[in-house]
């Protein structure tokens, strides 16, 4: 019954989130869809960078490659032939990319599969490392994939890039790929694998004993979590409608690694909220940069004091919620309603005192 219940009020958020989806969509401008496009992007790197960092244990700084190599598949796959042979001018695109095309869906699948393919490849060896060492080993691969990508004119254009990407994604995309990423985590992470998953997290030797196969699982968690960081490459390849070797510098992870701490390690929730306020903070905080005046007090342009503000806020929400912002606490409609149930409770026994 519990269950029943549960499925029935997600099904109502789903269709309340569908709504509000349609109305930004038709009625907010292209600078908020912007923005509401890149945070539902990175809810999608957060969660699935979370699956192999907060509830594997293993940390990975790859995040910026897979992306790049979903972004550039997904690229190849969407735009017309004619088009291709008039961006590829330093060298020629390679077959059978010259020929094919696909549909924007099959194509975010299969930048997707590509990403899982390279990480499956990178993961056999490299995940035998533990970490600091395991990070720095899949920083160095992210780094290998953006070099091959500046240096490779025959499949990426080289450092000039691709420019002239359909636009095609907007809200509908975004959140949908978003919901999706979710649901897909949040079961595995429910099932007998997420809990080997957190096992190895807690502790690796004793999670042997007991019988998991640790190279399996953190193989399995790493390709999944590549595969949907692709598919958020390609997303967010055919938002900015261009890309080059320098949009997947080590910055890009260093933000999907800022959103998976803010919210909280092993936090989807806390994922979610960290991923849409991670973005909105950086772009309302721009107008700081153009100068200000709070009473008496008139403060000049500063060229870069919007990312200064911007880190000084983070460093209070670490040192003031050192667990993330939930401190590991998971959304449920059990406790949803709980938690409306103490408010008009406490709010009506106040108001009763009060008379």
């Amino acid at each position: 019954m519990k269950k029943q219940n549960d499925k029935i009020f997600t099904i109502i958020a789903l269709i309340v989130l569908g709504i509000i989806v349609y109305l930004a969509q038709t009625y907010l401008d292209a600078y908020k869809i912007r923005i509401l496009n890149l945070g539902a992007i990175y809810v999608t790197l957060g969660v699935s960078l979370n699956l192999i960092y907060g509830f594997t244990g293993q940390f990975s700084l790859g995040h910026a490659g897979f992306m790049a190599i979903g972004a550039y598949v997904t690229t190849l796959f969407v735009l017309p032939s004619y088009y291709k042979e008039m961006i590829f001018i330093l060298e020629p695109l390679v077959w059978p990319f010259t020929i094919i095309r696909a549909p924007f869906i099959v194509a975010l699948f299969l930048g997707g599969l590509f990403a899982a393919a390279a990480a499956f490849i990178i993961g056999l060896p490299v995940l035998r490392l533990k970490g600091d060492y395991l990070g720095i080993a899949t920083l160095g691969f992210a780094e290998i994939i953006r070099i091959i990508a500046n240096n490779l004119p025959q499949v990426t254009n080289g450092a000039l890039g691709i420019k002239g990407i359909p636009e095609y994604t907007n809200l509908w995309w975004s959140v949908g790929v978003a919901v999706f990423t979710i649901y897909i985590i949040k079961g595995l992470i429910s099932s007998s694998y997420g809990r080997a998953l957190m096992a190895i997290r807690e502790n690796e030797i004793a999670a042997e004993v007991i019988g998991i196969n640790l190279t399996y699982h953190k193989v399995m968690s790493f390709t999944i979590s590549a595969f949907f960081a692709g598919v958020a490459g390609g997303l967010f390849a055919c938002l900015l409608t261009t890309i080059d070797p320098k949009a997947f510098m080590f910055i890009m992870t260093f933000n999907i690694l800022i959103v998976v701490v803010m919210g909280g390690l092993g936090s989807i929730t806390g994922t979610v909220i960290a991923a849409f306020l991670f973005n909105f903070l950086l772009e309302y905080l721009r107008p700081i940069e153009a100068g200000f005046e709070i009473g008496p007090v008139s403060m000049p342009a500063i060229p870069g004091l919007r990312m200064v503000t911007f880190s000084v806020l983070l460093l209070i929400i670490i040192l003031y919620k050192q667990k993330g912002l939930l401190g590991g606490l998971e959304f449920s409609w059990r406790g949803f309603f709980q938690f409306f149930n103490r408010f008009f409770t406490s709010k009506g026994s106040s108001e009763g005192s009060a008379m």
